[in-house]
């Protein structure tokens, strides 16, 4: 069988994207507004309703998520044949953000959004180690679980983390939005790609004004 060739650079789209600000990305920092907001992108417009039924929860805790959503433009009313049901989508693609370098509240938004983050990405990785004896071959070999530690300096560090951003946006603007991908292609599935990537713990000093305990 013929491996597919991959898509061509003239196939390139723009990946929508947002940048929250941090009292959105306070509203973000949610696991269950997380995997909505996950499932709407994925998986395309839907009612609070059929998210419930999914989540395994109740349609008002539901439809309050959703609430929160859209306040801050993460998701926004689907057009829909139904006038019955409010129907949702997704705003953008991909949530964007960058690391603060300030402290106090800033920073406790970024933890609070990346323990919410890690709580859902840890979830999907024993999901998919659960499953993986079951799935076909060609998918097993796509599949990774590795870590690599490597001696580097701040500065390369981040250098590294960028190079490796671009390598998977690119490969995302290269493929169809998500949503459409199955309809195109019907040897298509969402594929997961998690990049953490961080000074090994333990091994660096406090930042300055903090006391070791």
């Amino acid at each position: 069988m013929k491996t597919p060739s991959p898509p061509s650079a003239a196939a390139s789209r723009t990946v929508s994207r947002v940048v929250p600000e941090p009292i959105a990305l306070k509203a973000l920092a949610h696991p269950v507004r997380l995997r909505m907001l996950g499932m709407l992108r994925i998986d395309g417009p839907a009612t609070a309703t059929q998210l419930a039924a999914r989540l395994g929860l109740n349609s008002g805790a539901t439809s309050y998520h959703l609430r929160q959503l859209a306040q801050y433009g993460f998701i926004e009313e689907a057009p829909h044949a139904s006038r019955r049901d409010r129907w949702w989508r997704a705003s953008h693609e991909l949530t964007s953000v960058p690391a603060s370098e300030a402290a106090g509240e800033a920073l406790d938004l970024d933890l609070a959004f990346n323990q919410a983050a890690l709580s859902l990405q840890v979830g999907q990785m024993q999901q998919s180690l659960e499953e993986f004896a079951e799935l076909p071959a060609e998918w097993r070999k796509a599949t990774a679980a590795d870590d690599i530690i490597i001696p580097m300096t701040a500065d390369q560090a981040e250098a590294l983390t960028k190079r490796l951003r671009d390598i998977i946006l690119e490969a995302m603007r290269a493929a169809p939005p998500l949503g459409e991908a199955a309809s195109r292609n019907p040897g298509m599935v969402p594929f997961y790609v998690m990049l953490h990537a961080f000074p090994y713990p333990g091994r660096l000093p406090h930042r300055e004004g903090e006391e070791e305990p």
